[in-house]
């Protein structure tokens, strides 16, 4: 489980941490379109909703999928442009450009990621090309609402003017909310930028991958950057380069851009308030698994309020002394429980603090 980036051959002058002002501006209609991912932005999500034109609101919602549930890749516009080696712009319209740089094809693919129509990671016609794709584009977006309908059959009918509408809509953005709000973000950005460059320079791609985020490692046996997600992928640099980007609004998302034939992205929070190495999503399923069990839910609620031994346990519950040691293994093993002896004796208890965490893991887990 998780994303995989063969990255065989990669020079490191091709490995670049840079800021993106188009990236940024789809992490802020995400936060604006599901507030409650972002707790901590809420008082700006508030103020910018409040003096929102009721005209680009609508608009906002008109195409609203394309970062509500996925964050589409045309916001990462500058990791599609052929030769795989473009690096984002300074300025948004910049940043834009480079997204009309990008064949109706590619544009296309993008849009309508939110379908989950079309083979992310493989090579393959799309939409454009392929009648049958075409079509069950159509049959998904409308199982997602009318405006999604509406919104795919105006794509596959004329995407350069879709493509136009797209462009208005961010640059309205840009001027009613966005340009304040990136005058202010972009210091920080580009500050965590540079530190990225530094670890890149000075100590290599593990220091600064670790700096990236704890669920991304570097296998440098295999050549592969390892990204613990929920979920499965895999993507290679190949000829092309690799692209880290931060972002000041994005947590708790750690994306990873790998679809077939553009730069890989990791797509980064910066200035998290998540904890500083939170569990994989492999941890996080065992700890789950072990407390499904009624046995064990009943043994948490003694090893709760005091510790316990083996013995004392199963005398409790009416079980033999191997049957409880077998429940306190897996919980032990999922890191729910501490051990420490006295005397002769083992005392078990439970990691109140861990067991306090797992809403949040969980929620950082799926959401990552």
């Amino acid at each position: 489980m998780g994303v995989h980036i063969d990255i065989t051959g990669l020079r490191p002058e091709r490995i670049a941490a840079v800021i993106s002002p188009l990236a940024e501006l789809g992490m802020a209609l995400h936060a604006l379109s599901e507030p409650a991912h972002h707790p901590g932005l809420q008082a700006w999500v508030t103020a910018v909703t409040a003096r929102l034109e009721p005209h680009l609101a609508d608009r906002m919602c008109e195409a609203d999928f394309l970062w509500r549930t996925t964050f589409s890749d045309l916001f990462l516009a500058c990791a599609g442009v052929p030769g795989r080696a473009a690096l984002p712009g300074g300025t948004l319209a910049e940043e834009l450009d480079l997204l009309d740089k990008l064949s109706d094809e590619q544009f296309v693919d993008g849009a309508l990621e939110f379908t989950c129509a079309l083979p992310y990671g493989e090579p393959g016609l799309g939409p454009l090309a392929d009648e049958g794709l075409r079509r069950r584009s159509l049959e998904l977006a409308a199982a997602r609402g009318p405006r999604q309908l509406l919104f795919t059959e105006r794509l596959l009918a004329d995407p350069p003017r879709t493509r136009a509408w797209l462009r208005q809509f961010l640059q309205d953005c840009e001027e009613a909310f966005f340009a304040e709000a990136w005058s202010r973000l972009r210091h920080q950005l580009a500050a965590d930028a540079r530190l990225k460059t530094d670890l890149l320079r000075r100590k290599g791609l593990s220091e600064a991958l670790t700096s990236v985020s704890s669920a991304v490692t570097l296998d440098e046996a295999a050549g592969r950057i390892d990204v613990d997600k929920l979920g499965d992928g895999r993507t290679a640099t190949g000829d092309g380069g690799l692209l880290l980007i931060p972002t000041s609004l994005g947590w708790p998302h750690l994306m990873v851009l790998h679809r077939h034939g553009w730069q890989p992205v990791l797509h980064y929070p910066v200035g998290s308030p998540g904890l500083a190495a939170p569990p994989t999503v492999e941890q996080l399923a065992l700890r789950m698994t072990a407390l499904s069990h009624p046995v064990r839910m009943r043994l948490c609620r003694h090893l709760a309020r005091s510790a316990y031994t083996t013995s004392e346990l199963a005398q409790v519950h009416g079980m033999t002394a191997p049957e409880i040691s077998r429940h306190l293994a897996v919980l032990k093993k999922a890191g729910l429980i501490t051990t420490r002896r006295r005397g002769r004796y083992v005392l078990h208890q439970l990691d109140v603090t861990v067991v306090a965490r797992l809403g949040s893991d969980f929620l950082e887990g799926i959401l990552r």
